[in-house]
């Protein structure tokens, strides 16, 4: 087989609507509490914002500007949007379906309703209108469109409403019917300022009306003389990418701010409607906003759903939530004033959000406040508005600290924010940079360097995850600590090539993207594959993100075509296609979607002692080999070896409650437990380990419950080597 055929390969944009569609799964999980089942639901709402604002919104220009070059899977531009559509627009039907059908009737079980403008009590009436009159008529603007009025511009992703309008009367002045005979159309934005659920009074429980709703009911108030033939909420998803010319700008921040402030402007790729909305005012809607009407999605319940959230806010009874998150902290850390000291007698592995991301705050506060430390070295890709870290690291220049912090101005959705960080640190005296033109720097690592009685010794913290405390509580990540020498060495190094000049640093122990990542982790996976035809046992196994690159993917097809196990927890896309009979019969591709989203990556070659454990800040993908700065890092102490073997990647490959299992057709389905074993669920355990301060029992990656019989047959021969037909073009 060629090794570039399209069927080796699954579409990227279809792989992670798949993922969105696991993500719908839990929202359809009935034995999980009302608000989970939410949270979940505006998670798949959210995420096909992103998807279509980046993903759908580059295939469109793709399209507009005539590239017709296919994706690896041998799929056009046009063709991936015809198959996105397809897809789309059952999964958008589909999460409506249940909302209305369980979602709603399950809140209304636990006293709480959305109510309707049809289902309201005379006295919820008048409460609506005083409310109305009150807090929100102030508020609205009217939006005629007309000859002299022309189609608003309406922000990425706001709410609004649709009026169809007819003059009362027959007198002067009536306005002309447009040539399709459809009534008059105004807009009136729905105020984001102001909550979208709007307390009602309710004989028993809490009852809440929608603000759209609330607007629909007295809009006639804004149109004197006119007559609201109908109304319907809608939504505009836009362009949202940046496009920003790095070599021609001579002030990349002053750039990135200009470039947000015309994002708002991008041009509209989705149009969300209420499936009522006649055709009339689809067509309009259409038109004004340059769209195909293969781009409406008709939406038969609440916009923009993810704000239900704040239900919660309302009624926070315990019941309807989840268990509450205790994250434990180990007992080394927790039983000493200094991190560094903990650092200095030996490597630590953090494993979050079972472990409190406190001790990483601790490293940079201690570091900031020690008269002993020299220099405090750090990169920000995403951080929390109210940042504790970016916060130390403005006090530590205070300190007398040299303060170095490369802040990613150009992390996707996070600019804005980056850049107040960006600002507030050099007003505090930190030397900010934004790193090599052309790439982000994604990778998460910090350096403190501290002189002491033997000399100058350096310690680094590495991570899979941002410096977020936030989000540090809803992904699964990997924090490590070390002083080793090679580390220290390496992080000074990396730092030197961000701040100054380095074409090809050298590395000790780092393997840095763009550099020489991708070579790399090629020729780990090709050494395993070396080892299988030789006899030898070979295994490789891990954790990612996403899995798109194809000459990574063609590696695996040989490694398995070689002998060598392949065990991968992909939470999202994956392009590689298992199961293919003497193409990937050996490689098993797992995801993995529960309470905390899984953002690890820890990836292990080898079987027994030759094992080499690695952490990453980066997926196998194209972007992030090529157009990133990634580090991925060994980690050699035995007690953080046998953490990330044991509980971050063994755990998660024992899954047989909420993982799902890629099929070669795509498509992923549940892992059916051994007879006598119950569902095991492996971020259930770990949180139940966190709070009884233990450790679960987990078998390593080299044996685990749920790899069916290949993973435990002998390798081939070494006659068996792969066709040449499967190595990467050159």
């Amino acid at each position: 087989m060629d090794a570039l055929d399209p069927k080796l390969f699954l579409n990227r944009e279809l792989s992670w609507l798949e993922f969105n569609e696991r993500v719908l799964g839990e929202a359809r999980d009935a034995s999980l509490p009302i608000y989970e089942r939410l949270k979940f639901l505006g998670i798949v709402s959210s995420n096909l914002d992103e998807f279509f604002m980046v993903r759908v919104a580059g295939l469109k220009q793709q399209v507009a500007v005539g590239v017709v070059e296919p994706a690896a899977d041998g799929l056009s531009p046009s063709d991936q949007l015809k198959a996105i559509r397809e897809r789309a627009h059952p999964m958008v039907a589909e999460a409506y379906r249940v909302y209305r059908e369980e979602i709603l009737p399950a809140l209304s079980r636990a006293g709480l309703t959305i109510a309707t403008r049809e289902s309201l009590a005379p006295e919820q009436v008048e409460a609506s209108k005083q409310y109305f009159q009150a807090q929100v008529f102030p508020a609205l603007t009217p939006l005629a469109i007309d000859q002299g009025h022309p189609f608003p511009h309406l922000r990425n992703k706001s709410l609004n409403l649709a009026v169809l309008l007819q003059r009362e009367g027959r007198g002067r002045g009536r306005r002309r019917k447009d040539p399709a005979g459809a009534s008059s159309l105004a807009v009136v934005q729905v105020p984001g300022v102001l909550r979208r659920l709007v307390s009602i009074p309710a004989a028993g429980g809490k009852a809440f009306l929608l603000l759209e709703e609330l607007i629909a009911m007295h809009v006639g108030e804004l149109f004197p003389g006119y007559k609201v033939e109908r109304t319907a909420p809608f939504r505009v998803t836009r362009n949202w990418d940046l496009n920003v010319d790095e070599d021609e700008s001579e002030d990349l921040l002053s750039t990135i701010q200009d470039e947000l402030r015309r994002r708002d402007r991008g041009a509209a790729v989705r149009l969300e409607l209420d499936a009522s909305a006649p055709e009339s005012l689809a067509r309009l809607l259409v038109e004004a906003l340059n769209l195909g009407a293969e781009d409406v999605y008709a939406v038969n319940g609440p916009l923009q759903i993810s704000e239900l959230s704040a239900l919660r806010d309302a009624d926070n009874r315990p019941e309807l939530s989840v268990e509450p998150l205790q994250p434990a902290v180990p007992q080394r850390l927790r039983d000493t004033e200094s991190i560094l000291q903990v650092i200095r007698s030996g490597d630590v592995v953090l494993h979050h959000p079972y472990d409190a991301y406190d001790p990483v705050t601790r490293f940079i506060e201690e570091a900031a406040e020690d008269p002993e430390v020299l220099a405090i070295k750090q990169t920000l890709y995403r951080t929390s508005p109210d940042s504790p870290i970016a916060r130390a690291l403005s006090r530590a220049v205070e300190y007398g600290k040299q303060v170095t912090v490369l802040v990613e101005i150009k992390a996707r959705l996070d600019e804005a924010n980056n850049i107040v960080w960006a600002r507030r640190m050099e007003e505090a005296g930190v030397h900010v940079v934004y790193g090599l033109v052309g790439l982000k720097t994604h990778c998460k690592v910090a350096l403190v360097v501290r002189r002491e009685s033997n000399g100058i010794r350096r310690y680094v913290h590495l991570g899979t995850g941002n410096y977020n405390p936030v989000t540090a509580r809803q992904y699964t990540d990997v924090s490590f600590f070390t002083a080793s020498e090679d580390v220290g060495a390496d992080a000074t190094a990396l730092f030197n090539a961000l701040t100054g000049y380095a074409a090809n640093p050298k590395w000790r122990c780092f393997a840095v993207a763009p550099f020489d990542l991708r070579e790399r982790v090629i020729s780990l996976i090709d050494k395993e594959a070396e080892l299988a035809r030789k006899g030898e046992p070979a295994r490789i196994a891990g954790k990612l993100n996403a899995l798109v690159d194809p000459a990574v993917i063609q590696a695996l097809y040989r490694a398995s075509q070689a002998g060598v196990d392949v065990d991968l927890v992909v939470r999202g896309i994956c392009c590689l296609r298992p199961g293919m009979p003497g193409v990937s019969d050996r490689i098993r591709v797992t995801s993995i979607v529960d309470r905390f989203l899984e953002h690890s990556r820890v990836v292990v070659f080898g079987v027994g002692d030759r094992r080499e454990v690695y952490l990453s800040s980066a997926d196998w993908m194209p972007r992030n080999f090529h157009r990133r700065v990634e580090v991925m890092c060994p980690v050699r102490d035995p007690a953080a070896r046998a953490r990330l073997l044991d509980e971050v990647v063994g755990d998660s490959l024992k899954d047989t409650a909420k993982a799902r299992r890629l099929d070669v057709d795509g498509k992923y389905n549940r892992i059916d437990p051994a007879p006598e074993a119950p569902p095991y669920r492996s971020q259930a355990a770990l949180l139940d380990a966190a709070r009884r301060g233990t450790r679960p029992a987990a078998e390593t990656v080299i044996r685990h419950a749920v790899a069916p019989a290949a993973a435990t047959e002998p390798p081939r021969p070494a006659t068996t080597a792969p066709p040449a037909t499967t190595r990467p073009a050159a």
